[in-house]
């Protein structure tokens, strides 16, 4: 009997250490290549120099100066902006059922893991703003892609690839400024 056991958990183990050895590897080969290059001067970003997504659409021009997180209520994307205006990475997001009023708003609070308000656990929260007792922040789900929102639900997650939300939480620290436009 002990000896089956311990067959039983060795097998376990070995299936762990695959998976892990299997994401660890997803994971390598889906990051920028210049994720590891140290930055100068303290810089939260590690992006490349160029917007990942193709074809992205340009930064819009009412949307503030200086370093910021751009917010697009009409586009359901982000932009994530450099001291000096150029855009170190955008990217396309899933708003929750409730949205913040256009305006100039900034990071109040962070959390490395929580749950969400649909019960979705999720993972590098960088909240920003409160509208109507709803917390609005950016998050990414923890086991998957991108949910769609429960409408009937009233949420303020924002919610972004595990890509993107990595970057975020670098980049958008308490203080960060987060421009919302329709």
């Amino acid at each position: 009997m002990a000896n089956s056991s311990s067959t039983f958990v060795a097998g376990l183990t070995v299936a762990a250490l695959a998976t892990v050895g299997f994401l660890a590897f997803q994971a390598s080969a889906s990051a920028p290549a210049d994720l590891a290059r140290p930055q100068r001067g303290g810089a939260p970003v590690t992006a490349s120099k160029a917007p990942r997504d193709k074809g992205h659409p340009a930064l819009p021009g009412d949307s503030g100066t200086g370093e910021r997180v751009v917010y697009s209520l009409d586009d359901d994307r982000v932009w994530l902006v450099g001291a000096n205006g150029k855009v170190k990475r955008t990217f396309k997001v899933t708003p929750g059922s409730v949205d913040p009023p256009p305006g100039s708003y900034a990071v109040t609070s962070r959390s490395s893991a929580v749950t969400g308000t649909d019960g979705t656990p999720i993972e590098h929260v960088v909240r920003f703003t409160t509208v109507n007792d709803v917390t609005i922040g950016f998050s990414a789900a923890v086991n998957g892609p991108l949910p769609q929102p429960d409408p009937t639900v009233r949420t303020g997650g924002v919610r972004e690839s595990a890509a993107d939300g990595d970057v975020m939480w670098r980049f958008a620290t308490i203080g960060q400024p987060v421009v919302v436009i329709p």
